[in-house]
């Protein structure tokens, strides 16, 4: 029972904190803006130039597209498309971990919509008589197996990779040495508890007693599996790893943010709002210290 209130618990706090950061990313006082050009959603200069540039702006409607601003957007998030564009041979190992992340969310889900498939009577196996039965087993067959192998194999890449690329080691933390060998130890573990369930029927019978709030047998490897992902989920949010909640503040408030600043507008008054702002730390560089009184 105790693995049912690590599951849930874990989950509960993984979406509370995210949704937590999401509300403090909103809250924070107005960045400096970058305004890199081209930005995706002003329409009408996508050969890289600016509103800006018009006659007599200021009196003009400044046009924007949100639907291009969010399709640019999903290219980095779901495909590291900067990374791709300027490290080509590291993205191939970090979209790996990246995808692998992706599949296993999308497994996750899977596994509890055959789960209450199930619970309704509706077999999902290979041999199922339903349709829908049919598509639950082999989309989560597939995303499953490839999930879990990409996402194995992008971590130990990845851990390699900074562990033997001398330049990249200079960069490295503890800290992210740890992240990925968490990552890579939740994942491994998956991989030997589920070896031996291959159709993850298993998988789904263990979700249809976690959904139901029923007590289940667990061995030994799937115990710990269970404590792994529970940790690497509330750790997740209060790491550096939870920059997919910060994705969308850094495009939309950071780069992209290029509404005039006029008088009497909204943001004219962010920036007021922003400049009564007064640092709450200091800043310890030795170059920025302020100098010693003298000595009398």
């Amino acid at each position: 029972m105790y693995l049912s209130v690590i599951a849930y618990l874990s989950i509960l706090l993984f979406v509370g904190i995210s949704v937590y950061k999401v509300y403090r990313f909103a809250k924070m006082p107005m960045h400096g803006r970058m305004e890199l050009y081209p930005l995706p959603k002003e329409m009408g200069f996508e050969h890289g130039g600016s509103f800006y540039e018009e006659v007599s702006w200021w009196s003009k409607p400044h046009k924007v597209s949100h639907v291009r601003e969010i399709k640019e957007m999903l290219k980095e998030i779901l495909f590291i498309k900067k990374l791709f564009e300027n490290q080509r041979p590291f993205w191939w190992i970090s979209y790996a971990l990246h995808l692998g992340i992706y599949l296993i969310m999308a497994w996750t889900m899977l596994l509890v919509v055959g789960a209450i498939t199930e619970l309704n009577g509706i077999v999902v196996a290979a041999n199922s008589l339903s349709i829908w039965g049919l598509l639950v087993f082999h989309l989560s067959t597939i995303t499953g197996h490839l999930g879990l192998l990409l996402g194995t194999l992008g971590a130990g890449l990845l851990i390699l990779r900074r562990l033997f690329d001398n330049t990249l080691k200079k960069y490295t933390t503890p800290q992210e040495y740890f992240n990925l060998l968490l990552i890579f130890a939740a994942l491994v573990t998956g991989i030997l508890v589920w070896s031996s369930d291959l159709s993850f029927h298993f998988a789904r019978e263990v979700t249809a007693k976690l959904i139901s709030f029923t007590p289940f047998e667990a061995s030994t490897l799937l115990t710990v599996h269970v404590i792994l992902v529970g940790i690497m989920l509330i750790y997740i949010p209060i790491s550096k790893m939870s920059h997919y909640v910060g994705k969308y503040f850094t495009f939309h408030t950071v780069l992209w943010d290029n509404r005039p600043n006029l008088k009497g507008s909204s943001v004219e008054q962010e920036i007021k709002k922003a400049s009564a702002v007064r640092p709450s730390t200091t800043w310890s560089a030795p170059h920025m210290k302020p100098p010693a009184s003298p000595k009398m």
